[in-house]
Parts: C-alpha cells; sequence; structure tokens
C-alpha cells in the first residue's frame, strides 16, 4: 500500500509540472499575439495617416494654386522635389525637407504638360501647356519592413488666369 501511495504522489508532481508548462507556453504564445497585433495596427495607423498627409498635399497645393499660380506654381522647375512648409497661416513650397510628427517625409514635383490638336493631355509630343502642370504627392516613413512610400498623381490647372 505504501508503494502505491508513493507512485502517486510522483504522478501528481509530474501532472502540476506538465500543467505549468501548458498554462506557461499559452501565457508566451498570447503574449506574442498580441505583440505581433500591437505592430500590425500600429503600421495600419501609419498607413492611414500617411493617406491624410497625401490628401492634405493635393490640397496644400491647390490652395498654392488658387493664391497666385504666377507666384507659387509657375516658378517651381519641373522635375525638382519640394517640401510644404506652413508659416504664417500659409502654404508655401520649400526645398528644405520638414519631418511630419519626426517620422514622416512629405514631399512633391511638378512635371510640364503637353497637350495635342486636340487639346488632350499626351506623354510625348505636343505643345507644352503653361497652365498645366501633373503633380506627384509622396509620403515616406520608416515602418517595419523598411521604407514605405504612399505617392498620389493629379493634374493642376491655372483656373483663374492668377
Amino acid at each position: 500500500m505504501t508503494q502505491k501511495t508513493a507512485k502517486n504522489k510522483g504522478f501528481g508532481l509530474l501532472e502540476i509540472a506538465i500543467g505549468v508548462s501548458i498554462i506557461s507556453l499559452s501565457i508566451f504564445s498570447l503574449t506574442a499575439v498580441s505583440n505581433l497585433a500591437l505592430k500590425l495596427t500600429e503600421e495600419s495607423a501609419r498607413n492611414t495617416q500617411a493617406s491624410f498627409l497625401l490628401e492634405e498635399g493635393v490640397e496644400a497645393l491647390k490652395i498654392l494654386r488658387d493664391s497666385s499660380w504666377s507666384a507659387n506654381i509657375a516658378p517651381l522647375a519641373s522635375g525638382t522635389v519640394y517640401y510644404f512648409a506652413f508659416t504664417n497661416h500659409n502654404w508655401q513650397a520649400t526645398s528644405t525637407n520638414i519631418y511630419i510628427d519626426g517620422i514622416f517625409e512629405r514631399n512633391f514635383a511638378l512635371q510640364g504638360v503637353n497637350r495635342d490638336i486636340n487639346d488632350d493631355i499626351v506623354s510625348s509630343g505636343g505643345i507644352l501647356d503653361p497652365d498645366t502642370k501633373k503633380i506627384t504627392i509622396s509620403v515616406s516613413w520608416l515602418s517595419r519592413n523598411g521604407t514605405t512610400t504612399q505617392s498620389v498623381s493629379a493634374y493642376i490647372t491655372n483656373l483663374f488666369n492668377n
């Protein structure tokens, strides 16, 4: 009878050790999954922020266009990278890189636009239209997979002949 009790005590300790191991493994697995979920949520938030910054960039260029095409858009060189500065309640194009929240780099470039005899935009040939520009706005940031970049392109025209 004493041998049977001694055997049962050994199995009880073994059951406890296995139970603790299973619970510990479960807790560590849940912690790893929650860390991954947190990183993916942060990455999704950065993508959303970048989308809003792109939209804001398009609107900033429209504001520059509307306030004075000849002063704000026409002097900018095609193919040159510019950045946005917001000072004294006004948007400005600048050559100085300004990081947004210390994370995002937003820039834009303008390209001249050619039109054919039907006044349609063409990729080659045609005549340069001084009152239309193709804008490309880009937002870059460092993500867990390296540098991530989102960009958007659009056309702006000298609506108000100013």
